[in-house]
């Protein structure tokens, strides 16, 4: 009788004590659409997971490394279940400690190296203790592009503007190229008070990425001039801003 007492005891103790926490692996990849992952090239990734019910933080990292095999991710058809990545391709492996199933959101920033076009992307998922998620793991799109425009004085009467532009991963826009330079529509807007005043399409020079033209020089300090670029084949765009030179 004291015997099944004691078992009866013990069974209710460790129902009732907590679960440990089993340290669980997670993969986690930035990938820019229609072209390669994000790494060191254009600054890396930042990484959160968090329980997306508490908001606690149970891991943050970098995702650094090289953007891939160029001819594996955007040439071959990956089979269901193949590995686009190899391991030297971009990413971060998270250890996360959960006890038990658990819900997160995995929040991703960058690219770092680009401030200005940096983009936020997230996704949410259940994890599970001690199933770990390798190989490509979880992969993160960013859509958009990057826009690196310079404004120079050229004459008295005129101003240039350039503008280097590149998918998040900083892939070469070329001419004829895996991405064809002429794909890519680039503009400049003059603006004043927010409201434009002159513009003109930026064509593509030759250079990788680079897109030029000209605009009548500004006559009023303050006018900022906005580059827009779309990819016609994809959802990609990129704006950015820059700041004129009077002369003055």
């Amino acid at each position: 009788m004291q015997l099944r007492a004691f078992a009866l005891v013990t069974a209710l103790a460790a129902a009732a004590s907590p679960s440990l926490a089993e340290p669980t692996r997670v993969a986690v990849r930035a990938q820019a659409l229609d072209a390669k992952f994000i790494g060191d090239h254009t600054g890396g990734v930042g990484v959160t997971i968090r329980d997306a019910r508490s908001g606690k933080v149970l891991s943050q990292g970098l995702i650094r490394g090289g953007t891939g095999d160029t001819a594996r991710i955007m040439k071959t058809p990956p089979a269901r279940y193949g590995r686009v990545s190899d391991d030297q391709t971009a990413g971060f492996v998270a250890m996360v400690d959960i006890a038990e199933p658990t819900l997160v959101r995995i929040e991703a920033e960058g690219p770092l190296g680009r401030p200005a076009s940096a983009t936020t992307v997230s996704s949410t998922l259940w994890l599970l203790p001690g199933h770990n998620i390798d190989g490509d793991g979880i992969v993160l799109m960013f859509p958009g592009l990057v826009v690196e425009p310079t404004v120079i004085l050229d004459g008295p009467d005129r101003f240039r503007i350039t503008a280097k532009v590149s998918p998040m991963c900083g892939c070469p826009i070329e001419a004829n190229g895996i991405w064809d330079a002429a794909n890519y529509s680039v503009r400049a807007t003059l603006l004043r008070h927010n409201r434009a005043v002159a513009e003109t399409a930026l064509a593509f020079t030759g250079r990788t990425g680079e897109y030029a033209g000209v605009l009548p020089k500004a006559d009023a300090d303050g006018d900022t001039l906005r580059v827009v670029a779309f990819d016609s084949r994809t959802p990609n765009t990129g704006v950015a801003m820059a700041t004129i030179p009077t002369g003055r």
